[in-house]
């Protein structure tokens, strides 16, 4: 059953993620770091010249603005402001031509059945109340359209990431689900496989490096959202906050080799609108 909540409980929910999200400088991880997986969203939905695409949570548009690249008429959603203006910034500079659009993934201000294609790059994987996402993500996909989405997996690196935060972090909402669940195919088939045929779901790896002891998680501390709020909330305990550096520490040493090179997995949703 979908979660119900307040009205204003739920704006207060999503004022404190979009805040979340616009601390540091997520454009700089998405850049540096998955800069390919919106380009793999784009090749696994075949998106073409003329489809209408809804990119969700879509952050800076890393699945966006290649999308609009390939000729696809593009809008882009996302609940933080900063980010959308990130993503302006970006499609300029590309020269892609988008719409963007404020939006939350769970209420989206889109017509049932309005875009051919629907995607998400570790984006929609944050909202709060996955049911909720979910059905967003079928009411606005045409019988007939493509789903393709992106999602860390609980298993990999960002995955226990996000778990080993967690007893660090403010505790989650009422009715909140951790976001890797929707890098585990039993779930996403539990909320899609409903509304979508042809599900398919693969698990791939982005390989990425931090040559040097410490270096990714003071690079986390200063550009990753969850990452900052989760050391706010520690304050001034020192003791808890060295205790959160040794465990990322040790959680990095554990998934790199000698080189610094560490595999990120994800998994890779598709699927088809059924009529």
């Amino acid at each position: 059953m979908t979660t119900t909540m307040d009205p204003a409980a739920d704006a207060a929910l999503k004022a404190k993620h979009a805040a979340m999200w616009a601390l540091g400088d997520y454009p700089r991880v998405a850049r540096q770091l998955i800069p390919g997986l919106g380009t793999e969203l784009v090749e696994a939905t075949r998106i073409r010249p003329g489809d209408r695409v809804l990119d969700v949570a879509a952050g800076p548009g890393n699945a966006a603005v290649p999308a609009a690249l390939a000729g696809a008429d593009v809008v882009a959603s996302d609940l933080t402001p900063e980010l959308i203006e990130a993503g302006r910034a970006a499609a300029e500079k590309a020269g892609a031509r988008l719409e963007w659009r404020v939006a939350d993934a769970e209420a989206m201000p889109f017509g049932d059945a309005e875009f051919d294609v629907v995607v998400s790059c570790v984006g929609v994987m944050f909202a709060p109340h996955h049911e909720r996402a979910a059905a967003e993500l079928a009411r606005v996909t045409r019988p007939g359209g493509r789903l393709g989405l992106i999602s860390w997996t609980p298993e990999g690196f960002i995955g226990q990431m996000l778990a080993v935060m967690k007893p660090y972090a403010a505790p989650p909402p009422p009715g909140s689900l951790p976001p890797p669940l929707w890098g585990r195919e039993e779930h996403v088939r539990e909320l899609l496989g409903g509304a979508f045929e042809g599900l398919s779901a693969e698990r791939r790896i982005v390989a990425e490096t931090f040559e040097q002891p410490g270096e990714f998680r003071e690079f986390f501390k200063a550009n990753y959202g969850p990452t900052i709020a989760t050391y706010r909330f520690l304050g001034d305990d020192a003791e808890r906050a060295a205790a959160l550096d040794a465990a990322l520490d040790a959680l990095v040493a554990e998934h790199s080799d000698a080189s610094g090179r560490m595999e990120w997995e994800y998994l890779l949703v598709t699927g088809t609108r059924a009529g």
